[in-house]
């Protein structure tokens, strides 16, 4: 567990008496907050709150949360020391932006300088390799599950299969993090081990986040295909064209064909300038795709594998 350093004026009296309640007024002490930072913070506390209540069996919920006021902080405390820490993070971790370039030419060319141009290039290219993955893991799984349940053995098959999909969950969240940039939940949601094991079973299917993160799964096959597809063709086009004349100069050959239609012949070299320059535009139009896809796909991982997890 992280350890906050929190001033020591917390007043006991206005502190909350029982760890839902403190996690509610942590919730309300960091709305606007990024949900994927609510998650974490949320997650830490209870972590905190919960393994010094089970170090200290002879007191209350109230008192144990009098007791760590000074060193973890009172909930409005601990929520100020996570959007400082969040600052200084993502400060640190960020690329530096590009130079903002006034021109229509300088914007579209210089795409090729902004780091999540390639990042989002990358993840466009995993994609088809995890949504394939994705998709055979939550078929598969679904398809036993049901075929199980009747039997003694299902039950336990079902839970380790749903937990799977948290943890696959927190995995896709870091890949798109690290690739796309946007901000996604580095601890999962905390799972009550005090609960009786029924209710802690029944939450597995009553979790809003279990069902989008099994939709947004099964959506990664059709969008990995699309998104390789797209990556694929832009920039094979793209290099074959720019690519024309050198094959020419080295006698290599320069018909390029598209489904059986040939674009530029040997004898015809007042193309081959025109060649490179539509080479060069759709390059450049791939990576500015790519960035947008890249932008759009981690607002739609954001709001099916982090929002719908939020504290109601």
């Amino acid at each position: 567990m992280n350890a906050f350093s929190a001033s020591n004026d917390s007043r006991p009296g206005g502190l909350p008496t029982t760890i839902p309640d403190y996690l509610e007024h942590l919730r309300r002490s960091l709305a606007g907050a990024d949900p994927a930072l609510v998650q974490d913070a949320l997650y830490d506390a209870e972590e905190y709150l919960r393994s010094e209540l089970a170090e200290n069996p002879g007191k209350s919920e109230a008192e144990v949360i009098v007791a760590v006021a000074g060193s973890y902080g009172a909930p409005d405390e601990v929520a100020d020391i996570y959007r400082d820490t969040e600052v200084k993070v993502q400060t640190a971790l960020r690329a530096p932006p590009p130079k903002p370039r006034q021109s229509v030419l300088g914007q579209f060319f210089g795409v090729i300088a902004d780091t999540r141009t390639y990042g989002a290039l990358f993840y466009m290219l995993l994609s088809l390799a995890t949504g394939i993955f994705y998709f055979t893991w939550v078929v598969t799984g679904l398809s036993l599950s049901a075929g199980l349940a009747v039997l003694i053995i299902g039950v336990p098959f079902v839970i380790l299969y749903f937990g799977s999909i948290r943890l696959l969950s927190l995995v896709e969240g870091r890949i798109v993090e690290v690739m796309l940039g946007e901000r996604m939940p580095r601890r999962p949601l905390y799972s009550s081990r005090g609960q009786p094991l029924l209710k802690r079973i029944g939450e597995l299917f009553t979790d809003p986040r279990i069902w989008a993160t099994q939709l947004y799964f099964l959506f990664m096959l059709p969008l990995g295909i699309a998104y390789f597809t797209i990556v694929v063709t832009g920039l094979s086009v793209s290099l074959s064209l720019i690519a024309v004349p050198v094959a020419l100069v080295l006698g290599l050959g320069g018909n390029l064909s598209v489904d059986n239609w040939n674009l530029f012949i040997d004898g015809e070299p007042w193309m081959w300038p025109i060649a490179v320059l539509v080479g060069v535009v759709l390059l450049f139009a791939t990576l500015h795709a790519a960035r947008g896809i890249g932008r759009l796909h981690g607002l739609l991982a954001k709001h099916m594998l982090v929002k719908t997890a939020q504290y109601s």
